[in-house]
């Protein structure tokens, strides 16, 4: 502890005062406690009865001291500020002056209470003209708050220099801190209270006054929310209820928008905007966004606004989805903000944080005590008035002694002296007397009555004319209206009920006068969104490399080219990489990764990187947590919503030929470090996972160019997650699955089936003209080989039935050729089979594999991808159908040493979307 001693002082003579020391500790503690008690009391917090800091109460108090009130002419802004600086703030003239502008303001505050003329500023941030080019009254509801000030309903405290006085609080007639709210800051302290409706206000304090029981949530199904002068739109109620229960909460705000189309272009139009948000701020900030790329689909923004409201609008470009442009605008704009409020406020001269309750209470108990003085102080008039009364009463009643009294008396003194030194009869005041129930003077018991100074006083000043039969009658009826009034004004001093009744009456009298409909919206559910929304919904091509590289681009990019085409760069790559999987899917569609060391990963496809179609992408470990040497083997996009994946299966097969069939919903919740899918042996890859259900079929196409087709119900549902399932089908040494594709499971007998091939195959044969020559050949060729013994009998009908039934598996090689096959002539087996000839790579086919065997539908599109980086995009349509030993068409014409190592479907749903 240090002690401060003045360093010049010398030691004290003998006898003289000794010098004091301070302690720095304690002063600088007891200084800064009554700076900061200063600061809170006296300038940043409003007081919870009138919802006025100092500068705003001493403002209307000098207005109405002036008599600047809403019928009276404008003065300048200048000479009110000047009248309170001299008079009861002795701070800087722009504090007061700021504060001034601020209650004239109708985007400030629910009700305003001063009416300003000139430039008081505006939403944009402009500021207000100076003070000496504006001009100001009272409003019509400032005079609700000062209303019976005169009537010592509050205190008055000297003012600064002891020459004036002010009132510690204005007698408000309405809840003023909810309705208008507040902020200010302190030491140590804030406050930010936002504005209501007046409406809702009073309907709530009339309820806490019928109801003192009443709960905070009654109370909210009148003040559901905050009411902002500027509109707007309130999302939820969790704010709000959290602001008034615990006095501190979030209430989200959002621009009022709705969507304008002109032409073929859709603008946004912004009709109101968030509260405290500066409009000229948040329109550089929308055009900004826009420039910088950061918000897609802005063309242009105009503010449009005048003095009839708020418009803004947001042009936008002719591709733009008008939803997602306008979630990125909330996202990254002032278009949703939030008012952070803390309920803070002075309740018996001390900072605390209220609830609603609390503050309808504090205030319901402030105009009580309010409307007790105003009776009280009416009531003291009043009696007093009767006092004087009776004693002019007694003087008319003996007028003639009362004459001549008078006229005997030397001075004015004398006769006012004898007018009190006797009894004087009260017959005829009797009655009056008792009524007026005055407390100084009491009728004697021998009915006689004595005057006091002032009615003394009051007959020797009585005119001649109030002697007359017209001026006693004037005195009497003058009497009994004030004994009505006095014996009203006791039976309500001494009526809570009563007191409560005037106070819901004039806020009755408020809410007719001022009150006007809600401002601000409030949308019941949270209307939030999530990044996803933020994504416009488009078709993309989603690639991954054999290195482990991922991208989506545009489908847009990859133009659509006849059979045999050459292709377009699909993406640049490292000379030791290559292309090992592509599939089209929408940017909001979930997409299940499972890596070689059997692992799900789960993410949207608007969350992997885009790329044009000549990049290469991101890594995967740049996007998903994988160990060291863990790839990506498998991709399944899904487009079922997540609340149906308790319905469906997913089916897994291995390169080894073993399939396990789940629930999708096991990878339902995968966490962002995964999920265990499967434990695969060394050496075994994962070669796809499909959605299916009891109604389907698998298709496992090997290599070699043989495939098994079995029933899925012949695959039970595991709950395991670890093992690799069961056969599938059985390979020869060296081979390997490489495509698994689910099919309907249509039932058929073999006859049928025989029957059916058959007019296909003669159909195939009727086509061959639209073929090559080579092809054509082959195809004889191959339907030669067909026993013709199989055919059996086969109604029309039943073959349109089959048909109708029929789908179409598309077989690619390695070296780009391909074949449409009918379902049909894959026969459906037991699971565990080898398999039948699924591919013909006799001839100059010889050398090749088959890389994908996938189902198809008239108007699909195929893309395939080599190694080399190249890919293509074609219609399924040019690809001519052959038997199931076909040896294809040429798809797609490689280059020298490529191979194709991706087929993708585009189906012709996607494509119309696209």
């Amino acid at each position: 502890m240090t002690d401060i001693v003045d360093p010049t002082a010398l030691p004290s003579a003998p006898g003289a005062p000794e010098t004091p020391s301070v302690s720095v500790e304690d002063e600088m503690r007891r200084s800064y406690l009554e700076y900061a008690m200063s600061v809170i009391v006296s300038r940043a917090i409003p007081d919870a009865r009138d919802g006025l800091k100092p500068v705003h109460r001493r403002i209307l108090h000098s207005m109405n001291e002036s008599g600047f009130d809403h019928t009276k002419p404008y003065r300048k802004s200048a000479r009110v500020v000047g009248d309170v600086m001299g008079k009861y703030h002795p701070h800087g003239d722009m504090a007061i002056y700021d504060a001034l502008v601020r209650m004239a303001q109708n985007f400030s505050m629910s009700l305003p209470l001063l009416d300003g003329q000139g430039n008081f500023g505006s939403m944009d941030g402009d500021p207000a003209a100076a003070q000496r080019y504006t001009e100001v009254r009272m409003a019509r509801s400032a005079e609700a708050l000062l209303a019976d000030i005169e009537k010592n309903t509050v205190d008055f405290q000297p003012n600064y220099d002891n020459q004036d006085r002010e009132p510690t609080v204005l007698p408000a007639r309405f809840p003023n801190l909810l309705v208008n709210g507040s902020n200010g800051i302190a030491v140590g302290m804030a406050t930010n209270i936002p504005p209501h409706n007046l409406g809702e206000v009073i309907d709530a304090t009339l309820l806490l006054i019928e109801n003192p029981d009443a709960t905070i949530p009654e109370l909210m199904e009148k003040i559901p929310a905050p009411d902002f002068p500027t509109g707007g739109v309130i999302l939820g109620r969790a704010g709000a209820r959290a602001a008034y229960h615990r006095g501190r909460g979030s209430i989200v705000m959002r621009a009022k928008t709705r969507f304008e189309e002109s032409g073929k272009r859709v603008s946004i139009i912004l009709d109101e905007i968030p509260y405290q948000v500066n409009k000229a701020t948040l329109v550089e900030k929308i055009a900004e966004l826009a420039r910088d790329k950061k918000v897609e689909g802005v063309s242009s923004v105009q503010d449009e606004s005048d003095r009839r409201g708020v418009r803004v609008v947001i042009e936008l470009k002719r591709d733009a989805t008008p939803e997602v442009t306008l979630n990125q605008l909330f996202k990254f704009t002032a278009m949703q903000t939030s008012f952070p409020a803390n309920m803070l406020a002075l309740s018996g001269g001390r900072p605390e944080v209220l609830d609603l309750k609390a503050f309808l209470s504090v205030f319901l108990a402030f105009r009580e005590e309010a409307v007790a003085r105003r009776t009280a102080f009416d009531l003291s008039k009043a009696r007093e008035r009767a006092h004087l009364l009776c004693g002019l009463a007694v003087a008319v009643e003996n007028v003639d002694q009362v004459v001549a009294l008078i006229r005997a008396a030397a001075d004015p003194q004398s006769a006012r002296e004898a007018l009190m030194g006797r009894d004087w009869p009260a017959q005829e005041i009797a009655e009056y007397i008792r009524l007026v129930d005055d407390p100084s003077h009491k009728i004697n018991a021998d009915g006689t009555y004595r005057l006091s100074e002032i009615q003394a006083r009051a007959i020797l000043e009585l005119r001649l004319q109030r002697l007359t039969a017209m001026g006693r009658d004037e005195v009497g009826e003058e009497l009994k209206e004030l004994a009505a009034k006095i014996t009203d004004w006791l039976d309500i001093l001494r009526s809570r009920p009563r007191i409560l009744a005037i106070i819901s009456e004039e806020l009755l009298a408020v809410k007719a006068a001022f009150a006007v409909p809600r401002r601000s919206e409030i949308v019941e559910e949270m209307d939030d969104f999530e990044d996803e929304d933020l994504i416009a919904p488009e078709d993309m091509a989603v690639t991954i490399t054999a290195s482990g590289y991922v991208k989506r681009t545009p489908i847009e990019e990859f133009r659509s080219q006849k059979r045999g085409g050459k292709g377009l760069a699909g993406m640049s790559m490292k000379d030791e990489d290559a292309v090992s999987q592509l599939f089209v899917a929408n940017t909001h569609v979930p997409v299940l990764f499972f890596s070689t060391l059997g692992t799900a990963y789960k993410l949207k496809v608007w969350r992997l990187p885009q790329g044009g179609r000549a990049t290469r992408g991101k890594a995967f470990v740049n996007i998903l947590p994988l160990e060291q040497g863990e790839t990506i083997a498998a991709v399944l996009p899904i487009t079922a919503p997540e609340e149906d994946w308790d319905k469906l299966n997913i089916v897994f097969a291995t390169s080894d030929g073993d399939v396990r069939r789940n629930q999708l919903s096991d990878f339902a919740n995968v966490l962002s470090n995964g999920k265990r899918a499967m434990v695969l042996p060394e050496g075994v890859r994962l070669i796809g996972a499909s959605l299916c259900d009891e109604n389907d079929s698998l298709l496992l196409s090997a290599a070699g160019g043989r495939a098994t087709r079995f029933a899925v119900d012949d695959l039970r549902v595991f709950q395991s997650r670890s093992s690799t399932g069961v056969r599938g089908i059985r390979l020869v040494e060296g081979d390997e699955v490489v495509s698994m594709t689910v099919l309907r499971h249509v039932e058929a007998n073999t006859a049928e089936i025989a029957a059916y091939l058959k007019r296909k195959r003669q159909e195939l044969m009727a086509d061959d003209e639209a073929v090559s020559a080579l092809e054509a050949e082959e195809e004889e060729s191959e339907a030669a080989e067909i026993d013709a013994s199989e055919e059996a009998a086969l109604s029309d009908e039943r073959y349109a039935e089959m048909a109708a039934a029929e789908e179409t598996v598309l077989t690619v090689t390695s070296e780009g050729f391909a074949r449409r096959t009918s379902a049909y002539f894959y026969p459906i087996k037991g699971r565990g089979a080898q398999g039948v000839k699924a591919f013909s790579f006799s001839g100059r086919r010889g050398g090749q594999k088959v890389v994908a065997a996938l189902r198809v539908e008239e108007g699909d599109q195929v893309m395939l991808a080599t190694d080399g980086g190249q890919a293509i995009r074609s219609p399924v349509d040019q690809i001519s159908m052959q038997s199931r030993t076909g040896s294809g068409v040429t798809l797609f014409r490689v280059g020298e040493g490529e191979r194709v190592v991706s087929v993708a479907r585009l189906s012709a749903e996607a494509e119309d979307e696209a």
